[in-house]
C-alpha cells in the first residue's frame, strides 16, 4: 500500500468494474456504505465534451462512525463522507485510492476526534487490503 499526504493507494489486477465491485463488497465487511458514486469519466464527458480513463468517486460512510464524530462536531459533515476513487491507469491496472481521515481529520485538531480517525483510516486500510495487488517491481541494489 502506498501513502500519499493525504490518501492511501493499491494498484490491483482486476479489471475497473471488477474493482469497483470489489472495493465496494471490502468496504462493507468494515461497516461502510456507499453513498454516493459519482463516474467523473461520464460527467466530464457530457459537460466537457473530455475523454478520460474510467474513474469513479465513492462516498463510504459507516455510519456508527460518522454519528460519533457527528455527535462530537457538527461542521465535521463538511469533511464527510470518506472519499474512495477507484481509476483505471492508462497500462498500470486499476488504482484505488481513499482518503487518509487521519490527514482529514487533522482540520479539526481535537483529540477525540483523533482518536476515531485512526480506526476510521484502520478501517479504510483493512477494505482496500482485501483487494488483489499488482506485485512490485524487486529493486535491485548494486
Amino acid at each position: 500500500m502506498h501513502q500519499h499526504t493525504y490518501g492511501f493507494s493499491i494498484t490491483t489486477p482486476l479489471a475497473y468494474t471488477e474493482a469497483v465491485e470489489a472495493v465496494t463488497a471490502a468496504l462493507k465487511t468494515e461497516g461502510f456504505g456507499v453513498l454516493t458514486s459519482i463516474d467523473v469519466q461520464a460527467t466530464l464527458k457530457q459537460k466537457l465534451g473530455a475523454d478520460m480513463p474510467p474513474y469513479v468517486i465513492l462516498g463510504a460512510c459507516n455510519p456508527p462512525l460518522a454519528h460519533r464524530a457527528l455527535t462530537a462536531e457538527p461542521e465535521i459533515g463538511l469533511l464527510l463522507p470518506c472519499n474512495v476513487i477507484v481509476y483505471a491507469d492508462q497500462g498500470q491496472g486499476v488504482t484505488v485510492s481513499a482518503i487518509d481521515p487521519e490527514a482529514q481529520f487533522s482540520l479539526v485538531q481535537r483529540a477525540d476526534l483523533a482518536e476515531l480517525a485512526v480506526e476510521v483510516r484502520a478501517r479504510l486500510q483493512r477494505a482496500l487490503n482485501q483487494l488483489p495487488v499488482v506485485a512490485e517491481p524487486v529493486s535491485h541494489s548494486v
